[in-house]
């Protein structure tokens, strides 16, 4: 056996360099590069081998660890999970500032490679510098914090238990079912002790994303249920896009007359104006869908994990005769709220679906009831967005502003906050990958770094990002990151005075307001933030703007730009859009002296009762239960 003397950091970086990826029939590396932050745990070994490396395995500097580990996760979503990125930081504060973005890809299902440094594995010289001591377990460091948040969790102590450990790791994250972070914290003297390596580990190994087909038993009944559905509805999720299933969706729904509704990470599955589209589902849901939805007799869900927002909490399917057949590639993900399982890839399960189906139609008095609510849903839209005089716009006049301004081909990105929703309802998606949402965790700072990963993945497509004030002032340390890698990004800064979705949740579940707008908090005086200024000091070009017909101008010539631009506007923080939507479980306290917050605990009381509506009670071929 031929070996070849490296050490474990020259290792690992040359394994990484080796994996590949087949997209539209080209061969590609899998990894598009390694986001570094370098402190001393990792500059010293993986500093070295990442510089030797050079284009095989391009190094990206990043600026702060979450934000280049959240550039990293976009890059992967953006990217359909086909190619992915790796980041390295050191112990400590470091690794720890990755633990939020490993949480953001562990719920969102995407692959990120997590390579934070540790602590010594001889102990010789402990405790080292931002040494975590466990008084009772020697063996545990500020790693273990990624144990919850990681698909998978390795300490390397060894440079040989890497021949084991990395192709363990490809496994995880290129696997559908069981995709997502995957963490291997390396022993600072670790990384850089040599080992005779087989050169054979070192050869280009291509990763192939598999395509599981469904169980003949569960396909039967999956198309038993749907052929005896009198109203049926697809709710489209994110593994649609995962999956690369738009167009097989849109030609199942088309060709067997079934209305499509779209979770956050399914929107842009289909597009806005597809006859069969009836948008958004849910709490931030089209009055179209969640009209059907509450009908339904029948839901195919399509790859989704069915959280609260796209259920109404568990509220929204109201009908008691009605039936879950769960199409996913994740047994856990398919067996939720009682739904006959169809576990399989969104493409091949599709696919199986259709030829068995062949020749069904779902009832033409069905298709035409939804298709009765679009042009109502539609017209709240146009209302809800259309361009209007106010100095200070609601969130939704500024959708309407960027989206007549953009062309079809741009992609949005967004994350918390209230504009999550607002899009979800009234953002008018032109196609697959357009319409780019962090919302399975709603993570604070996302948008400015998952801009940039999505500009990595797609540099030849305008990239806009959303986000308020209160996100901005979290994270926006990768707008540098985008000048200096000329990555150009249009930033849309809405600056309302703080955290005004939170606040519009206050108030609305009877509590005061207090702590959330800027004005409502504790402070010595009231602050002056110069979001432009923050902007121009980190190389970008900034434009300050009144009303919608500024911004549309602005963004004219942002999009005409070069570099990156963010736009900053004052916001109006108590209007959201009253069209569409559900309820949403937010508990309201049982005891209060507020009037208000006892009236709201009421309703919440009364809201709660229907909670667990249509739980599939009705076995195939019984009667319906009575509600």
């Amino acid at each position: 056996m031929t070996t070849i003397r490296l050490t474990a950091a020259q290792a690992l970086v040359r394994y990484l360099a080796a994996q590949r990826t087949e997209i539209d029939g080209a061969e590609l590396p899998i990894f598009a590069g390694v986001w570094a932050i370098f402190g001393h745990g990792n500059v010293a070994a993986m500093g070295e081998a990442l510089h030797a490396a050079g284009d095989a395995l391009p190094t990206y500097r990043g600026h702060n660890e979450q934000g280049m580990a959240l550039a990293a996760i976009a890059y992967a979503k953006a990217m359909r999970r086909r190619r992915m990125m790796a980041c390295t930081s050191s112990i400590g504060p470091g690794a720890t500032n990755m633990v939020t973005a490993a949480a953001v890809a562990h719920v969102n299902r995407l692959p990120v490679l997590l390579l934070p440094g540790d602590v010594f594995a001889g102990r010789a010289p402990d405790p080292v510098l931002q040494q975590v001591e466990d008084f009772a377990d020697a063996t545990v460091s500020a790693n273990d914090c990624f144990r919850p948040v990681s698909r998978q969790f390795d300490r390397i102590s060894r440079p040989e238990q890497l021949l084991a450990a990395l192709p363990r790791a490809m496994a995880v994250l290129t696997d559908p079912a069981v995709c997502g972070p995957v963490t291997l914290a390396l022993c600072q003297d670790t990384q850089a002790e040599a080992f005779d390596w087989p050169e054979a580990f070192f050869a280009p190994r291509l990763w192939r994303i598999r395509r599981p087909a469904p169980d003949s038993l569960e396909l039967a009944e999956a198309a038993a249920l749907l052929r005896a559905a009198r109203a049926p509805l697809i709710v489209a999720g994110g593994g649609v896009h995962y999956a690369g299933a738009a167009q097989a969706l849109a030609d199942f729904a088309t060709a067997h007359a079934i209305p499509v509704a779209e979770t956050q990470a399914g929107k842009s599955a289909l597009a806005h104006d597809h006859p069969l589209n009836l948008g958004a589902i849910g709490v931030t849901g089209s009055s179209a869908a969640n009209q059907a939805a509450a009908e339904a007799d029948l839901v195919l869900a399509v790859g989704t994990r069915l959280a609260d927002f796209t259920t109404g909490s568990n509220a929204l399917f109201a009908n008691p005769a009605m039936r879950l057949v769960s199409l996913n590639v994740q047994p856990f993900d398919a067996a939720k709220r009682h739904a006959a399982p169809l576990v399989a890839d969104a493409l091949a399960g599709l696919a199986a679906l259709d030829a068995a189906l062949a020749g069904h139609r779902a009832p033409a008095a069905w298709a035409a009831r939804t298709q009765a609510a679009l042009p109502p849903w539609r017209e709240a839209v146009r209302a809800a967005t259309a361009a209007g005089n106010a100095e200070r716009p609601t969130d939704a006049q500024v959708i309407g502003a960027v989206q007549r301004a953009l062309p079809d081909s741009a992609v949005i990105v967004a994350a918390a906050g209230g504009l999550p929703g607002e899009l979800h309802k009234l953002w008018q998606a032109k196609g697959p990958g357009t319409y780019h949402l962090e919302y399975g965790y709603s993570c604070m700072g996302y948008e400015v770094a998952g801009g940039l990963g999505v500009k990595l993945a797609m540099p030849e497509r305008e990239v806009v990002v959303l986000l308020g004030d209160g996100s901005w002032l979290m994270m926006h340390a990768e707008l540098a990151s985008a000048v200096m890698l000329g990555l150009k990004l249009v930033v849309v800064l809405l600056d309302n005075g703080g955290f005004g979705c939170i606040d519009r949740l206050q108030r609305a579940t009877g509590g005061a307001r207090f702590n959330n707008l800027l004005a409502d908090a504790r402070q010595a005086a009231p602050p002056a933030f110069d979001f432009a200024a923050q902007a121009a000091g980190l190389g970008a070009i900034a434009l300050t703007v009144t009303g919608t017909a500024e911004l549309e101008a602005a963004l004219a010539t942002a999009l005409a730009a070069t570099r990156s631009t963010v736009i900053v506007l004052r916001t109006d923080p108590a209007t959201g859009t009253a069209a569409g939507g559900h309820w949403w479980d937010v508990a309201v306290p049982e005891v209060s002296a507020r009037p208000a917050v006892r009236a709201a605990r009421a309703e919440y009381e009364r809201r709660v009762r229907k909670q667990g509506g249509a739980l599939p009670r009705t076995p195939p071929g019984a009667e319906p239960l009575d509600p």
